[in-house]
């Protein structure tokens, strides 16, 4: 396979794995850890690719990937994620699910609970749980973000300032080797924010790509989240403070 056709593959590999080494992508091929090497620089030199021991990782950028194609990424994963996540909620339960594609898995894995009250600044959860006929369904307002249905701002913020939660599920962009959860928008790391502590419980749910992503604003530590439900044990010094911090790792078999 000639060069101009590897660079678009190993591009969207990285963007759905989040990363790519360079003895993996050059199995995949069939050619030699040199050509690869050569390959990820080039792609590396045009700024579409940053380079890392062993492969490289997406740009780190200040903007996220689009919402349409964040869904697309592993979805077999986050939907292990989620059936883990909600074999652990119980019916009757009061719960907050934030803006993302992860979330909204937790919300498509809650269908078949009964006597939820579900509270979310996301459009696209409310719209899946209003399939649950059994589920009361709380839409926060607030200004609405059209390219991924979120609400944010100070309605959203006020609105959440009126309960406490048994369980907030959260997702987030990237999740660093401190244990820091990281976001995109400055709004939403501050609905996120004021949620910590509007709830008895927090929990949650990223898949292994967040491992290698990054993003510019901390949401909060894994210190601060009781769980931590995800697809691949994470890197071990990462899993060494979640077990110092009494954080709670759940690897969800796929």
């Amino acid at each position: 396979m000639s060069q101009s056709f590897r660079q678009p593959e190993i591009l969207e590999i990285a963007r759905r794995e989040g990363r790519v080494t360079v003895e993996g992508l050059a199995e995949h091929f069939g050619v030699t850890l040199q050509t690869i090497r050569r390959d990820l620089s080039d792609l590396a030199e045009a700024g579409r690719l940053d380079r890392v021991h062993g492969g490289a990782v997406l740009p780190s950028g200040t903007a996220n990937i689009g919402y349409e194609h964040r869904r697309g990424l592993n979805p077999e994963a986050k939907a292990a994620i989620a059936a883990a996540c909600a074999a652990e909620i119980s019916d009757d339960a009061s719960i907050f699910l934030n803006i993302g594609t992860s979330t909204e898995a937790v919300a498509r894995a809650l269908l078949r609970h009964r006597g939820l009250m579900v509270v979310t600044n996301n459009m696209n959860v409310a719209t899946i749980l209003a399939e649950n006929a059994e589920a009361q369904v709380i839409v926060t307002g607030g200004a609405l973000r059209r390219s991924d249905g979120g609400l944010v701002g100070a309605l959203t913020t006020r609105t959440i300032q009126q309960f406490k939660f048994d369980l907030a599920v959260i997702g987030c962009s990237a999740l660093d080797e401190t244990g820091d959860l990281l976001d995109f928008d400055l709004e939403e790391v501050g609905v996120n924010q004021n949620l910590l502590g509007r709830s008895r419980r927090t929990v949650l749910v990223a898949d292994h790509s967040k491992f290698s992503r990054t993003a510019p604003a901390r949401i909060a530590s894994l210190r601060e989240i009781d769980a931590f439900y995800t697809d691949a044990p994470p890197p071990a010094a990462l899993a060494q403070r979640c077990a110092e911090w009494g954080t709670r790792i759940v690897v969800a078999a796929g």
